[in-house]
């Protein structure tokens, strides 16, 4: 599957992007094409995009339901907005400044339910983030039980401080882009990445000194 799409993505850059290069501008050029009528380019770009933005929804709402659920709200209001698509930024600014609007919506409307809640990940959902590496089980329950003391600590950050993290580590953002998403300039995102980092190398210095002390 992965092969026919990349395949026919290959195929799209050749046409009718003159002066447009590079991946992130083909995401652009499918964009374009989408906001014309062409229903296909919008499939390329979902199944391309789909499961990174539900991951990165995941982590900021802390639930795989609700997650999958806002993914489908993202690519809907994308359709919706096809008509007054603009390449005034990468697509995928765009694409994570409405998937960042979304979670910031839902953790807002939902935030007494969600006070105090514990992240009970499925192992499903853990696979499909973070591929399992680790070839004994006990390193491996180790491993899990560390990942989810780097999740939950994330979750406990503001919630744009823990967009900004996301973004940074996990979708591996400049901090142009971020700004992007987050409509601020890029000197506020690198001292809210500054403040972010800081507030978990203190909840999580536990963890570094076990390591050391191995």
């Amino acid at each position: 599957m992965f092969e026919l799409i990349d395949g026919r993505m290959i195929a799209f850059a050749g046409v009718g992007s003159a002066g447009i290069g590079g991946e992130a501008d083909l995401d652009a050029s499918l964009m374009l094409r989408v906001r014309d009528g062409d229903e296909e380019c919008f499939r390329l770009l979902l199944n391309k995009h789909r499961i990174p933005v539900v991951n990165f929804l995941y982590r900021m709402v802390q639930d795989r339901a609700v997650a999958e659920e806002l993914g489908q709200e993202v690519f809907l209001r994308i359709y919706r907005s096809r008509g007054s698509y603009e390449v005034s930024a990468k697509f995928t600014t765009w694409m994570f400044r409405i998937a960042t609007h979304v979670a910031l919506n839902n953790l807002r409307d939902n935030r007494p339910e969600r006070a105090g809640r514990r992240v009970d990940e499925d192992a499903e959902g853990r696979a499909r983030e973070l591929p399992d590496r680790v070839p004994s089980t006990e390193q491996r329950m180790i491993e899990r039980a560390r990942l989810q003391q780097v999740r939950d600590a994330i979750g406990r950050l503001p919630e744009k401080q823990r967009a900004a993290v996301l973004m940074h580590k996990y979708e591996e953002m400049e901090y142009s882009q971020i700004a992007g998403v987050l409509e601020c300039s890029e000197s506020a995102v690198k001292s809210m990445l500054f403040r972010a980092y800081e507030t978990l190398r203190a909840r999580l210095s536990h963890m570094a000194m076990a390591g050391g002390a191995r």
